[in-house]
């Protein structure tokens, strides 16, 4: 199998898990004996763990010359703590099963993006086509496990997240072997914070904190802005969905575009598109209007994402790379997320929809943080 298919199938595999768990863990976890307030407790430990868990699974995979072994141990472990859903009942067993699968999952995704953009890099393919597989799945595994949850109940869901971290960890072990970790390498503390004294890395990381962080409002009360405004379940699934397409299109198709614009360029776009689309979204709920304002979710985290994987790849020396795309998905995009998100509750209480301006501001402010990462990238 060629290098592009084994990379496109380890994201396939991750993101069919992750389209089962981002709409139906919170009723999986429901449904054998979870009170709201309890979910949401859990939802909660389980962000900050993953916080934690995945720079330490990235600077272990760095330590060990690569991430094939972190990446099949740990999708391996999350799919035994995900089965344990079916046997746990109550608060503690649910929130133990919940704690070790985000624990071992948490350098999935950053580590898979830190080996692709190391084997586009060296094999000249296309790191958006292939990272589109991964958009595909979810989107797919997402509409199969509300087919399966309608018929079976949320037991189908959980078989589904363990199949989905099982295949992962076999399209991992198809990866090549990482060479040896070179002589002297650092370790302990100095090595797990050694991007940070990287200029380009440390302006990455505030502009993805402000344009991917950007998305709380939108992922949190979204649906509920929208239901709030007389949309059906339909209508806003389809608004869902079309975002998604769009990030696919870019992906797939985006490469001339992407080497054209550069780092500095995407994240230009990412903060203009990001600008736009949560000023406009503020004040409509008309679907005609909403439709060609989710198309922006290609720039707004799209342009984004390949920007960081852009930067990433040229300026962290391979013996970081998973450290750094570990340490870059925690404090650029799970830190700022997490703190935004509880700060959207009161934005929506107070404003509705309004709440949408402060994330445009967020995406105003990093347009001249995209300057200053332009300006790091060319010294």
């Amino acid at each position: 199998m060629s290098a592009p298919r084994r990379h496109a199938l380890l994201f396939a595999a991750q993101f069919f898990a992750f389209g089962v768990i981002l709409p139906f863990l919170p009723a999986v976890l429901a449904a054998r004996g979870m009170t709201a307030t309890e979910v949401a407790l859990a939802l909660a430990i389980g962000s900050a763990l993953r916080l934690v868990a995945g720079p330490m699974g990235g600077r272990l995979a760095d330590a060990l010359g690569g991430p094939r072994i972190v990446l099949a141990l740990g999708a391996a472990a999350a799919a035994l703590a995900a089965l344990g859903f079916l046997a746990a009942s109550g608060f503690a067993l649910l929130l133990l099963a919940y704690a070790a699968m985000s624990v071992a999952m948490a350098p999935i995704v950053p580590l898979t993006d830190a080996a692709t953009v190391a084997a586009a890099r060296r094999e000249g393919f296309d790191y958006g086509r292939v990272r589109s597989a991964g958009s595909v799945a979810f989107i797919l595994a997402a509409l199969a496990a509300g087919q399966a949850v309608a018929l079976l109940g949320t037991d189908a869901a959980t078989l589904m997240i363990a199949a989905g971290l099982a295949a992962t960890a076999l399209a991992a072990l198809a990866l090549p072997a990482g060479p040896a970790p070179p002589a002297g390498a650092r370790g302990g503390l100095a090595g797990f914070l050694a991007p940070l004294a990287i200029p380009g890395f440390r302006r990455l990381v505030l502009v993805s904190a402000l344009i991917q962080g950007s998305h709380a409002f939108y992922y949190a009360f979204g649906t509920l802005t929208w239901q709030a405004a007389g949309l059906g379940e339909g209508l806003i699934g389809a608004l869902w969905a079309i975002g998604v397409i769009a990030e696919i299109l870019l992906f797939f198709w985006g490469r001339g575009v992407v080497q054209r614009l550069g780092p500095m360029g995407l994240s230009l776009v990412a903060a203009g598109a990001g600008l736009l689309r949560w000023a406009a979204t503020a004040f409509t709920t008309d679907p005609l209007l909403l439709f060609p304002l989710q198309v922006l979710h290609a720039g707004s985290f799209g342009a984004q994402h390949l920007a960081a994987m852009m930067v990433l790849g040229r300026i962290v020396p391979a013996q970081q790379a998973g450290t750094a795309q570990t340490l870059h998905a925690a404090l650029g995009v799970g830190l700022p997320m997490g703190v935004l998100t509880l700060a959207c509750g009161p934005l929506f209480a107070s404003f509705g929809g309004g709440g949408y301006l402060v994330m445009a501001l967020l995406c105003a402010a990093a347009i001249p943080a995209s300057l200053a990462l332009g300006a790091a990238l060319r010294r």
